[in-house]
């Protein structure tokens, strides 16, 4: 019994996750200028603090995040934790059931949307709240949550198609 995931999906799905967010808070081609204006940001701030610790840290994170997305968009990953994850608990009609339904809705396309799904209601309730407590703006809140909200539509794909 294998785990129903390509081994490279999880780390290519959180180094894209540091890709999109390169272009989309880049002051000069996405929307790091409103950004930063909307959360506080100065470009001497930006400057401060051990980078080489926040993109480890912003990596393991989205690795972690990654983890749990593919819960959400392979779903022969259900099959596989109902057997607990143990191939020597895993009774004959496991291996029928993967190999009438292994491949069964795995495509980038249905990872997309279940990553755009997992965005959309995940990741905009949690930061718009949390935006909302600390009196953020609208902007603020459309640029974060739009941010996980592409971010999660293109790690589904990763861990759903590869």
């Amino acid at each position: 019994m294998e785990i129903p995931v390509n081994p490279v999906a999880i780390p290519l799905a959180a180094v894209a996750a540091l890709v999109i967010g390169a272009v989309w808070y880049n002051p000069n081609i996405g929307f790091g200028r409103i950004w930063m204006r909307e959360s506080g940001m100065t470009e001497e701030k930006m400057r401060s603090g051990k980078i080489g610790i926040i993109f480890a840290l912003v990596l393991l994170f989205a690795a972690l995040l990654a983890v749990l997305l593919m819960q959400f968009v392979n779903h022969q990953f259900g099959a596989f934790g109902m057997v607990g994850a143990k191939p020597e608990l895993a009774k004959p009609s496991y291996d029928a059931f993967m190999s009438d339904y292994g491949n069964a809705f795995r495509t980038f396309k249905h990872g997309a949307l279940h990553g755009a799904i997992f965005g959309v209601l995940g990741a905009l309730p949690i930061l718009g709240t949390i935006a909302l407590f600390e009196r953020k703006s609208a902007k603020y809140i459309l640029v974060n949550s739009g941010y996980w909200i592409v971010t999660t539509t293109v790690m589904g794909a990763i861990l759903c198609g590869l």
